[in-house]
């Protein structure tokens, strides 16, 4: 076995550890989030979603600034739809974002299974019609703005993202990005992959923009070497 073979089993055990250690296993809850995990399998979505302690984190997030309002950009099957409506709390509201209308019906299926529809509002489409859709909506005072961001979508998008975010966030706001570190490659200015490429520029429009103020954390785990952006939209 190779030193990085190692590595990532060791990463893996300890990602098991903690869900065992530190996750409620047998609540209703906690069989949900199985059942959509399995369902997302099942109907052959990609296997891109958190993990289990990445989701709770940001469900502890949420509900450590005490968010009612949260927007998601990319869906996917709703694993962390569902970790995000259950910080919101059962008066919250999530509004998540997804383009494929395959993932859009699996994840539907989910919260329903979930018992969480009702605080979850699927948009699927175009997430910049949808985003812009949400800004004249909060604009207009029709829609609160939002207390939190999460933005797991397309990566070479993540700047346009980003602005639609800050724009409809309110004061003190927290946008989170995921998969930012890129397996060290958002350190190489040389890198021509479009993915690296959109994250870096997301970084260099926060690092000019006097509302944010954000920090990235590099993390390890049972999906690898990566990190998340943390932003704080200024009061």
């Amino acid at each position: 076995m190779s030193s990085d073979q190692a590595s990532a089993a060791a990463w893996a055990r300890v990602d098991e550890y903690i869900e065992m250690s530190l996750h409620k296993s047998e609540d209703t809850f906690a069989r949900a989030l199985r059942d959509a995990r399995a369902a997302s399998a099942a109907a052959g979505l990609p296997s891109i979603a958190v993990m289990p302690n990445q989701g709770k984190a940001l469900m502890l997030l949420a509900r450590a600034c005490d968010a009612r309002h949260v927007l998601e950009v990319g869906t996917l099957g709703g694993y962390s739809t569902l970790w995000l409506a259950k910080g919101v709390g059962p008066q919250g509201r999530v509004v998540t974002l997804e383009l494929d209308e395959k993932h859009a019906r699996v994840a539907r299926q989910n919260f329903k299974a979930a018992g969480m529809d009702h605080t979850i509002e699927l948009l699927q489409g175009r997430a910049s019609e949808s985003l812009a859709g949400l800004d004249r909506q909060v604009a207009s005072g029709t829609r609160p703005a939002f207390d939190m961001t999460f933005i797991d979508a397309d990566k070479p998008s993540t700047p346009d993202y980003l602005g639609w975010a800050v724009r409809v966030s309110r004061p003190g706001a927290i946008i989170v990005i995921d998969n930012v570190v890129r397996d060290g490659e958002v350190a190489n200015s040389h890198s021509t992959d479009p993915n690296v490429l959109g994250i870096r520029r997301t970084m260099e429009l926060i690092a000019a923009d006097p509302r944010l103020e954000a920090t990235a954390i590099q993390t390890v785990g049972e999906k690898g070497y990566d990190g998340f952006l943390m932003a704080v939209v200024a009061r």
